[in-house]
């Protein structure tokens, strides 16, 4: 990647707004004319089988606002909010219980928001408790955590820890202070590296560290400097995220000014700097924002051809249904999605009615269940091999995407992508642009408003 020579008119041309794919329709085409008598019936029918779980658990609590989120947050002081949110969590995992297969295990569980640890320690062992009470938990259970160094103490980690947690996800994105100032997000290096020391004290076994590029007032010198930080933190993951601008989405973003925030020039400098800089220390580019250690085991993964891409990126847990709980989160099980109200209080007043809290969602036609694996199967293993997807899919893909293959020639001519015997690889170039590829085999892309997502640089 080092060699790396990125045509800027080239870039200029494919930095069109796209989806991130974490899902195919991506969550923009969830609505709420679905059937919730259809949605429910699926559940039923995915419940008589004992696939595996992935439990997500949506915290929302966040003590300030920082300017670039993109998330569903709850922002306030009044710490007696998490106490009865979790009395609500309660509820709605009693009401999902009815639907489902007591047989079923739960491999992998993940904890996001928000900020996870707005809840006391106390709280969290409660939280923990509930879930192992509700579900049958593997011995082994992937269980991840994200992390906000800045009102951590070390009983936190060790709740978690109590509970079944090893992995933990560190929130830092940026540590220039002029930055830090420009996001409303104040949180020193000595900060963050307390955070780190209190996590490998306390037993976790894999520490992610979280980045942005693309804030305002980031230059290539002040974000090599965090890069170098937090490298010395030795890390086993990275997810460098491109920082979505979209403020008629998130008003609280139409605070940065056009002139502070980075050209998309400099947001592929940024991007180039982060790839070159990990990679040389090690780290193998798994695709899209994330990076590991080559013993990890999303690297190993990808080697194999079974990494796996949903709403937490990438993920070594792909025959797992995602079973989430509390306000917006957004469950995926075989053929349907559907997501929970968004706003704090319906939420609430539908397990007070006893509602399962669904607000949206989408039943998937045979043609998005074949898009759906073709796209995740490009952006994880960065190509498509044409008679193992015909294999996989019980289709001839040639035949099947004759059209979107014959739309591939100027990838490849403008260094994307190139083609072998019977498919096609992703260059280093294509990496950086993987969701423009991507948006190839969408099937909604040409008639989608383009207003909806972020731009791919």
């Amino acid at each position: 990647m080092s060699t790396l020579q990125v045509d800027l008119e080239l870039i200029k041309k494919y930095n069109v707004p796209g989806p991130r794919y974490t899902s195919y329709p991506p969550a923009t085409h969830f609505t709420e004319k679905v059937s919730f008598e259809r949605l429910l019936e699926n559940i039923e029918a995915n419940n008589r089988a004992e696939r595996d779980l992935s439990l997500y658990f949506h915290l929302p609590f966040c003590r300030s606002l920082c300017w670039y989120c993109g998330c569903t947050t709850v922002i306030t002081n009044r710490q007696n909010q998490s106490a009865v949110y979790l009395d609500y969590l309660r509820k709605e995992m009693e009401l999902m219980a009815r639907l489902m297969n007591p047989g079923r295990k739960a491999v992998q569980l993940h904890y996001g928001g928000g900020t996870p640890t707005f809840l006391t320690p106390a709280e969290l062992r409660s939280l923990g408790k509930m879930i192992h009470e509700k579900f049958q938990v593997a011995a082994d259970i992937e269980a991840g955590v994200e992390i906000d160094p800045r009102r951590l103490t070390r009983d936190h980690l060790v709740a978690l820890r109590e509970t079944g947690f090893s992995r933990a996800s560190v929130g830092v994105q940026d540590h220039d202070a002029k930055v830090q100032k420009a996001v409303h997000r104040i949180q020193p290096y000595s900060q963050t590296k307390t955070a780190v020391d209190w996590i490998r004290e306390t037993g976790f076994k894999s520490l992610n560290i979280d980045l942005i590029y693309g804030l305002p007032h980031q230059t290539a010198a002040s974000f090599e400097k965090t890069i170098d930080e937090v490298l010395e933190l030795r890390p086993d993951r990275f997810a460098v995220f491109s920082y979505a601008h979209v403020p008629w989405i998130k008003p609280a973003q139409r605070i940065f000014t056009s002139e502070a925030l980075p050209t998309a020039e400099v947001k592929l400098q940024l991007l180039k700097l982060t790839i070159e800089k990990l990679t040389s220390a090690g780290f193998v580019y798994i695709g899209m924002d994330h990076f590991a250690r080559a013993d990890d085991e999303l690297a190993v993964a990808q080697k194999q051809r079974t990494l796996q891409r949903n709403f937490q990126g990438y993920s070594t847990h792909g025959g797992a249904d995602i079973y989430s709980f509390g306000m917006s989160s957004i469950s995926q099980a075989d053929g349907i999605y559907w997501q929970n109200i968004k706003e704090l209080p319906a939420y609430y007043a539908a397990l007070d009615q006893g509602r399962i809290p669904m607000a949206k969602g989408y039943i998937l036609s045979e043609d998005d269940k074949i898009r759906r694996q073709t796209i995740m199967r490009l952006m994880c293993d960065m190509g498509l091999d044409y008679a193992l997807m015909s294999e996989y899919l019980e289709l001839d893909f040639k035949s099947y995407f004759a059209g979107e293959l014959a739309s591939l020639d100027d990838l490849e001519a403008d260094g994307l992508i190139e083609h072998h015997q019977d498919g096609f690889s992703v260059t280093d170039l294509g990496r950086l642009l993987i969701r423009n590829i991507a948006m190839r085999f969408d099937a909604y892309q040409k008639t989608r408003a383009e207003g909806r997502f972020s731009r791919t640089i």
